[in-house]
């Protein structure tokens, strides 16, 4: 008599390694896409941002609803434990900024993701900025970031002008923290803020549709994000008047390192999980309760 044999398991959704949410029959929204992040502006949506640095908490990120994540290279310090940015490589950003687009691949693929130029890859010549953004876009990348103005006005143009959309960066630019003189407030006095100010212009100008405002008076951001029509401020640390809000993924679950910054709020309170946090941390951002200027800004 033969006997039957046992049916054979499929393989399952998880794993002794954990596994990825499971990926939506039908994603929740359209991919998000600049002219989509230009609507958001206009309309006076306000534009969600996190960092994430590998493909779960990327693919949750999506899920939850966060518009945009950042592969930022604050990696260095949440993830290798690193002092500050500037020994981030480029190669460590190109490996992370795949592990997220992986992720988001395997999830909804629905969210815009933006990918730090460490410091050293891009200060050389526009060439070498063309290059190294070029390292990024090819690992999964829809956007670069890099930091500073003046000089990077031309930079950004050229990478613009080459089909590379850009995010600017003012205010607080961790790579040159050693210049600034630690992690301070920036664009306090009247000359600092107009220095800013015109900086911000020259970028959009140059074609930067994104700028991130870090650790600025909430005066001064506020006023930008009204005259900056083609441009999206993203405030950390800048005030509720910004046209989105970002914070580091590490930082907003309550696990980081260090001392908690200011402008910082841990969604983990009050919601059991790291998806329950990034939803709550959307809602936050939409209907304008965080951040509190008096309590999150200067």
């Amino acid at each position: 008599m033969n006997q039957k044999s046992e049916p054979v398991a499929l393989e399952s959704a998880t794993s002794a390694y954990g596994s990825l949410p499971p990926v939506a029959a039908t994603p929740q929204r359209k991919p998000v896409s600049l002219p989509r992040l230009r609507e958001m502006q206009q309309q006076g949506e306000k534009i969600t941002m996190l960092t994430a640095y590998d493909a779960t908490f990327a693919a949750v990120a999506d899920a939850a609803g966060v518009e945009s994540i950042l592969v930022g290279d604050s990696l260095g310090m949440v993830c290798q434990g690193l002092s500050s940015t500037v020994g981030v490589t480029l190669e460590t950003m190109r490996h992370h900024t795949e592990c997220v687009a992986r992720g988001l691949r395997r999830a909804q693929a629905t969210a815009w993701l933006i990918g730090d130029l460490p410091f050293g890859s891009y200060q050389e010549s526009r060439e070498q900025a063309l290059r190294s953004a070029s390292v990024l876009m090819q690992a999964g990348a829809h956007m670069v970031k890099l930091e500073g103005g003046g000089w990077t006005t031309e930079t950004v143009r050229f990478l613009v002008e080459r089909g590379i959309p850009v995010c600017a960066h003012l205010g607080l630019t961790p790579q040159t923290v050693h210049a600034l003189g630690g992690y301070r407030v920036q664009g306090r006095s009247d000359e600092a803020a107009s220095l800013m100010k015109k900086q911000a212009h020259e970028l959009q100008d140059a074609g930067a549709t994104m700028l991130v405002l870090e650790m600025v008076p909430a005066s001064v951001a506020t006023e930008l994000t009204t005259e900056l029509t083609r441009c999206a401020t993203i405030g950390i640390g800048a005030g509720k008047g910004t046209a989105g809000q970002v914070l580091v993924l590490h930082d907003m679950l309550g696990i980081n390192l260090g001392k908690m910054p200011r402008f910082v709020r841990n969604f983990m309170d009050g919601t059991g999980s790291v998806r329950g946090a990034m939803q709550a941390y959307v809602r936050a951002v939409k209907d304008g309760s965080f951040p509190v200027d008096a309590q999150h800004a200067w």
